[in-house]
């Protein structure tokens, strides 16, 4: 899930600027045959822990089971932007809790970085005529959309409102597997693939609760407008996430070289 109304036009051009033009030829060569870059502690997968004891020892275990998953490292999109329900170079992972849910959000929502975003894109064309009204509207829509859409509904329907990077494959496979997250997602019991109701069911809430604060006139119209620009906005969100590893490493590539 991403926060969607977290950052200003210019980066969303920006990201699809990186996408459509640099990313596919970065791609296209490393499966031509460029190595890849080294492996590091932060992506080697963590190597299971056993505990052992003598086979005649009647309280001998086998290996244990993998702890209660761990919030998400916050690796920040352009250093900047929290990315906490990410999941990179890993299939799989224990569900989260529902206290884990709504943290990992609250974590989101609240981040002083993304207040001065979302500040920055109600600011936009808007000069200081109703800047407040307009932060204020921008801010209750993204927490409201970031409850609904990764804790609220991901809880009551049990789903998984991680975002699992496909992170192999060429890049139109890649720009595919994340267009449909949005409507594809996990359960949360089985890890199996199922409608992402949470998705249009949460983005679906603040739609229907924005008519509360948001200027009228309040139309059905009005209301399936800022569902779309929601969904729309998850969707790049989802763009971004996949690639973000591959910026990353583009614009790190020359502390790599030696």
């Amino acid at each position: 899930m991403i926060n969607r109304n977290l950052w200003p036009r210019g980066c969303v051009l920006a990201i699809l600027f990186f996408c459509t033009l640099e990313l596919p030829h970065q791609l296209l060569a490393q499966e031509a045959g460029q190595p890849s870059p080294p492996a590091t502690p932060e992506t080697q997968p963590a190597a299971p822990q056993t505990q052992t004891k003598p086979a005649n020892d009647p309280g001998a275990v086998q290996d244990q089971p993998a702890p209660d998953s761990k919030p998400p490292k916050d690796d920040r999109i352009f250093f900047a932007l929290p990315n906490l329900l990410t999941v990179e170079n890993v299939s799989s992972l224990p569900r989260l809790t529902t206290g884990q849910k709504y943290k990992t959000v609250a974590e989101g929502c609240f981040d002083p970085v993304e207040v001065a975003f979302i500040g920055i894109q109600a600011g936009i064309g808007q000069g200081m005529i109703g800047y407040s009204k307009r932060f204020g509207t921008a801010y209750a829509d993204a927490i409201i959309g970031n409850f609904g859409t990764g804790a609220i509904f991901p809880t009551l329907l049990r789903q998984d409102p991680r975002y699992y990077q496909r992170g192999k494959g060429n890049f139109f496979h890649r720009f595919g597997y994340a267009a449909m997250r949005i409507v594809i997602t996990r359960s949360d019991s089985s890890g199996k693939t199922q409608f992402n109701f949470s998705e249009f069911l949460g983005n679906g809430l603040a739609a229907g609760l924005s008519n509360a604060y948001h200027p009228g006139p309040h139309t059905p119209a009005s209301n399936v407008n800022v569902l779309g620009t929601q969904v729309l906005m998850d969707a790049l969100g989802y763009e971004l996430k996949e690639f973000w590893p591959d910026m990353r490493r583009f614009l790190l590539r020359g502390k790599h070289k030696t």
